[in-house]
């Protein structure tokens, strides 16, 4: 697979939609059953085709029925994207840890929502890439792949068109997208390494809270303890969390079920006194890019209000 990063002239400006080129190994195939085999979503070929996308097979535009031939050269042309009537596009500072054509990777602060809500529709990390979409000229809209709750930081990985969303979803749904977090949870944990299997589902009469229940969907998270500390009459916990699956309130249910919430989450048990969150960080994203296939690992540094709870001059224990 080739991906071609130039722009094409569409009459006195570029055409800058997102394309991909193909180039055919073997023929024999069907055009349509060619691009499913490369992880083109029907419904993305439905809208390339009703939506202002382009199929062409050695630069002549061909229908999904198309016989291929050994050499042929596959491009595809993917329509514009608009935002979403509730996706505001913003001013707004980011923090870009990684960019390509594909996708980016921004390490999002405490205190800031990942997507607008009816309450609280602006000021979010979607809209300020919507607005950096926007300036640049780039006819895509913002898909979330990894959402961390307001008071949570670390790393988003947003995709900058469906076809893409499409291809790290697969993943996240098949176990090969791994995120990294660090936490500080409540009282000394006693094993150094354990996995946490549970199911999550939503608790009865909550629209917010999830708990760990039999009917639940199924849920992995994998603990590493960093250290054990005594602060100001707290003793906690420093730890790695591993997600290989990635429901809503995942690590904080899974550490309460434990019986180690996080530091800071009252919806979930934990005591506040050190930090005025739930003291919880993604610092690491791992995925196969969904353009090179290639594993690829991206990290960002821990937050001062964390950072300064976990550093050397803490009375450790062992």
């Amino acid at each position: 697979m080739i991906h071609s990063l130039t722009a094409m002239s569409k009459g006195d400006e570029l055409d800058r939609r997102f394309r991909l080129v193909f180039q055919v190994d073997e023929g024999g195939i069907l055009l349509r059953e060619f691009l499913h085999a490369k992880g083109i979503s029907k419904r993305t070929l439905t809208a390339t085709k009703y939506d202002g996308g382009d199929i062409r097979v050695n630069g002549f535009e061909r229908n999904v029925r198309h016989p291929l031939q050994s050499g042929d050269e596959v491009l595809i042309i993917f329509p514009s994207e608009e935002p979403s009537p509730g996706l505001l596009p913003e001013t707004g500072d980011l923090t870009i840890v990684y960019e390509d054509e594909a996708l980016i990777i921004v390490d999002k602060p405490a205190g800031q929502s990942t997507i607008p809500s009816r309450d609280h529709p602006n000021g979010t990390m979607a809209n300020a890439v919507a607005g950096k979409f926007a300036k640049e000229r780039l006819p895509a809209t913002v898909h979330v792949v990894t959402r961390l709750d307001k008071d949570t930081s670390g790393l988003i990985c947003i995709a900058k068109n469906r076809h893409i969303h499409h291809l790290l979803s697969e993943q996240m749904t098949n176990s090969g997208f791994h995120r990294q977090y660090i936490a500080l949870v409540e009282g000394h944990v006693e094993r150094d390494q354990f996995s946490i299997v549970q199911p999550i589902g939503r608790k009865d009469g909550s629209i917010i809270e999830r708990i760990v229940r039999e009917d639940g969907q199924f849920a992995r998270t994998d603990v590493e303890v960093l250290c054990r500390s005594d602060i100001k009459g707290h003793q906690l916990t420093k730890i790695a969390l591993t997600l290989y699956t990635g429901r809503t309130h995942q690590i904080r249910v899974h550490m309460r079920w434990a019986g180690h919430p996080l530091h800071g989450d009252d919806l979930y048990g934990g005591s506040h006194g050190l930090i005025g969150r739930q003291a919880l960080h993604c610092a690491m994203i791992g995925f196969l890019h969904p353009l090179t296939s290639e594993k690829v690992e991206f990290r960002c540094d821990i937050p001062l209000d964390i950072k300064r709870l976990t550093n050397t001059e803490i009375n450790q224990t062992q």
